[in-house]
């Protein structure tokens, strides 16, 4: 009689136990939509109503992530998210850059798929149904808005920036071996777990993040491309920049070197070759022609290229950390310090090879590339270090 009753019991708690929830039954959103931003404050709330109407059927949150724009944009998402729960905002100080903050706002977000879209109005919201049933189906684990395949377009693109893009298309499909016909987009929906699964091998830097997703992902990722129409920019002026070029080639670099060598290093050593050149010209001007004695056109010289390879660094290679105001000086007295110790270093390690290896060209080398590897690898640390 007793097993009985346990048996019965048994057959109740199974009965009563509460099967696995969907994410909208558990009161947490099934779509995280990410959007980065930097002086977009006329252009936020309008996206918001647009994904309001179109995600009318979907328990849907957006994240505003913005890297604390001048023009307040972080101050009218934090008013939307007063009136609305769903509407979040990371505010981002001292750091920069619309990979970065893609990646931020897909790892605080809840849902089990994440999209990111920019927020300038040029993508198409209306595309996010789809996507989610996609994922939702199990078909793909990512989709993509392209541009590029039949029913796709990018009309509003100028002739110059259309062959730009079409070209930095080619060179991903080609170089890293991307089977995809829009890497370039920045319109996309990925499963968050599997995006979990890359972050950790993800660059910050740069505009590419979908590209980087894909080439990370080395074929593993399902992907389904959806076509849509590239709108035109409604308010504000377009980010991208001549800088933009250097990062594709530096993401693609990253990738065909297991991210070994990085586009920063390589800028820093860059820099550090046309430091070469001002320190010998300066060195001449001042020991030829005003008749400085060695020593004192010696260190001048090192102190002018010191100086401009400082200047290169804050403008070029560390572009997203730029120093401003008070802190260029106290960064370029720390830039003095660290290449004046990284000179030190150079000259031993030179010596030391010289020592086992007579051979001058050799250890020059070697002294050389000790000293760019010991004041890029301080310079980071101290000068251009992030708070």
């Amino acid at each position: 009689m007793s097993g009985g009753g346990g048996y019965t019991l048994a057959i109740m708690n199974d009965a009563i136990k509460p099967g696995p929830e969907t994410p909208s039954q558990a009161g947490l959103p099934e779509l995280s939509v990410v959007v980065p931003t930097f002086n977009e404050r006329d252009n936020v709330t309008v996206l918001y109503r647009r994904l309001e109407a179109t995600l009318s059927g979907i328990s849907w949150e957006v994240i505003f992530v913005d890297d604390n724009s001048p023009d307040g944009t972080w101050e009218v998402v934090r008013g939307l998210a007063r009136k609305d729960s769903r509407v979040r905002c990371v505010r981002r100080i001292g750091r920069r850059g619309l990979s970065g903050a893609c990646i931020e706002g897909i790892l605080a977000s809840s849902g089990p798929y994440a999209a990111v879209i920019d927020a300038d109005l040029q993508h198409d919201e209306t595309q996010l149904p789809k996507m989610v049933a996609l994922l939702r189906s199990g078909e793909a684990e990512l989709v993509v808005g392209s541009r590029y395949i039949e029913g796709g377009s990018a009309d509003s693109f100028n002739k110059q920036r259309a062959g730009a893009s079409q070209l930095a298309t080619e060179v991903a499909r080609r170089v890293l071996k991307v089977e995809v016909a829009d890497p370039m987009s920045g319109f996309f929906m990925i499963r968050r777990d599997r995006f979990e699964q890359l972050a950790p091998q993800l660059s910050i830097q740069g505009f590419k993040i979908l590209l980087d997703v894909i080439a990370t992902a080395q074929g593993k990722l399902r992907a389904i491309e959806i076509p849509y129409t590239f709108g035109s920019r409604q308010h504000g002026e377009s980010k991208l920049d001549s800088m933009v070029a250097l990062d594709f080639l530096g993401l693609v670099l990253a990738k065909l070197t297991n991210d070994v060598v990085s586009l920063r290093f390589l800028l820093f050593a860059m820099v550090g070759g046309t430091g070469l050149v001002v320190h010998l010209t300066a060195l001449f001007i001042a020991h030829e022609i005003f008749q400085m004695p060695f020593a004192e056109a010696q260190a001048t010289g090192a102190l002018i290229a010191m100086t401009s390879n400082f200047i290169l660094n804050n403008f070029l290679t560390y572009r997203d950390q730029r120093l401003k105001g008070f802190a260029i000086l106290r960064g370029l007295l720390l830039f003095y310090l660290v290449c004046g110790v990284g000179l030190l270093a150079n000259v031993g390690v030179a010596f030391a090879v010289f020592d086992q290896e007579p051979i001058w060209w050799l250890a020059g080398a070697a002294g050389a590339l000790m000293g760019v590897v010991w004041n890029y690898a301080m310079s980071g640390l101290f000068v251009w270090r992030k708070r």
